[in-house]
């Protein structure tokens, strides 16, 4: 295959994961044209899988030999979704070995209804994890109160955890430390380190269109000039946290021991306003040991017009002044971060549970059909 701009951004550090997965994709070959020019991962949520079951009749043969056989629509739900797993975990399998394990992983996301809850999220990690039962499979723990003793409990137990709902530097470090706390139990426990791989899933363009609309009721030029520059600032200060976390002392200790740093990754860096350019959120968030998960769309967009450049680093000190100006007009980016993460978390179970209803009614249909 002809070297892509994403063979070129894994030159400067930075994978590119795919935001997106339907059944289509997989069995026409089209994931593994991604993997050829230069994919090195697969990340799902609920949404992305509500849409590829709800809105599409590929998975209706299977739907109705799994309700044939008896199965609730909740059941036909999870071995959809497994059964996705496994195959494009298999396509990146390649990746997986020739980059030793750091990238070629498929993320799944356990039930959202158990963002709140820590045992339930430990129990449903693990029966998925079994289940699909590939080396190259992360499980998605949300970044809640309940979720990080998770996070410690699963990392511990030496699974691969993608974290995620991540809006906040505060999330960051509260996750970085789920991190290290788990290794250090299961380095305690005289178990291996070097297999482990886990990301802090950062979210970017969701603060923009968040903070854009307070900034939107501010008749000022100051607050004009922040719009659409909050998201990048924000992922920028996470990037220099985990510089911080990934080169002290307590980090030095696990690495002798093998561990593997847990990479930033950039999501929902789609652009969501059509004011702005189509790449804002991946042409400046470029930088080494760095995840970007991308729409189709949105790697198409690169394919054909993105600028490979280190950028993550770049004009530190304007993001600081950018997020204290924000600060001094009034607006509390935690509070902003909390929102979202609560908004997050609700958007997840509708459409897990809109999933679910269209899986009962396809079930219904295709049983009496």
């Amino acid at each position: 295959m002809m070297k892509t701009k994403l063979h070129e951004l894994v030159e400067l550090g930075q994978s590119v994961w795919l935001d997106y997965i339907h059944r289509s994709l997989i069995i026409s070959g089209g994931l593994r044209a991604y993997v050829d020019q230069g994919l090195r991962g697969v990340t799902s949520n609920p949404t992305i899988f509500e849409k590829a079951i709800a809105e599409s009749d590929v998975y209706d043969n299977r739907i109705h030999q799994l309700a044939m056989a008896g199965k609730s629509a909740q059941q036909i739900c999870e071995e959809l979704m497994i059964e996705d797993s496994r195959m494009s975990a298999d396509i990146l399998r390649p990746v997986y070995d020739e980059s030793e394990g750091a990238d070629g992983f498929f993320s799944l996301e356990v039930n959202p209804h158990l963002a709140q809850e820590t045992e339930g999220s430990v129990a449903a990690a693990l029966r998925l994890a079994r289940a699909v039962d590939r080396p190259n499979i992360m499980i998605k723990i949300p970044a809640t109160a309940e979720g990080l003793p998770a996070i410690q409990a699963l990392i511990a137990e030496g699974h691969n955890i993608n974290i995620t709902l991540m809006f906040s530097l505060g999330q960051y470090d509260q996750v970085a430390e789920a991190f290290l706390s788990g290794l250090e139990r299961r380095a305690a426990m005289f178990h291996e380190l070097g297999s482990i791989l886990s990301v802090a899933s950062f979210f970017v363009s969701r603060v923009d269109t968040k903070v854009d609309a307070l900034l939107d009721k501010i008749n000022m030029p100051e607050a004009k000039a922040l719009q659409g520059k909050i998201g990048i600032a924000n992922a920028r200060m996470a990037y220099q946290r985990y510089k911080e976390t990934f080169h002290g002392e307590r980090w030095k200790h696990l690495l002798e021991k093998g561990a593997r740093p847990q990479r930033v990754l950039y999501g929902s860096t789609g652009t969501k306003n059509p004011k702005y350019s189509d790449l804002l959120y991946v042409d400046n968030l470029i930088g080494p040991d760095t995840v970007n998960t991308m729409p189709p769309e949105t790697i198409e967009a690169f394919l054909d017009h993105g600028k490979v450049a280190p950028t993550l680093e770049r004009d530190l000190d304007s993001a600081h002044r950018q997020l204290s100006q924000l600060e001094k007009l009034g607006i509390d980016l935690k509070d902003v971060t909390c929102q979202l993460l609560d908004e997050g978390v609700k958007k997840f179970e509708n459409t897990f549970d809109s999933m679910i209803k269209a899986i009962y009614e396809k079930e219904s249909r295709l049983i009496t059909a």
